[in-house]
């Protein structure tokens, strides 16, 4: 099983989509499914860093009077 800091965040997602599925099914055994939820819980806060790190790049572009590009500005999501 590949560590968890060396996946992508589609990786990241795709597996715990997985493991959303598995816990839903209600096929796995109490000790698997307390492992299941902890890798769960590990993929999810990669998945929200990987995001967190994306937001922090973004930036607008800024227009001038006559619409011509003018420059970058940080996004805000607000």
């Amino acid at each position: 099983m590949k560590p968890v800091s060396e996946m992508s965040f589609e990786e990241a997602l795709r597996e715990l989509e997985q493991v959303v599925g598995q816990l839903e099914s209600g096929t796995v055994d109490l000790e698997n499914s307390i492992k299941i939820y902890e890798r769960g819980a590990d993929l999810k806060k990669h998945c929200e860093a990987k995001l967190a790190q994306a937001q922090a790049r973004i930036e607008q572009i800024t227009l001038a009077e006559g619409g011509q590009p003018a420059g970058t500005a940080p996004f805000d999501a607000k």
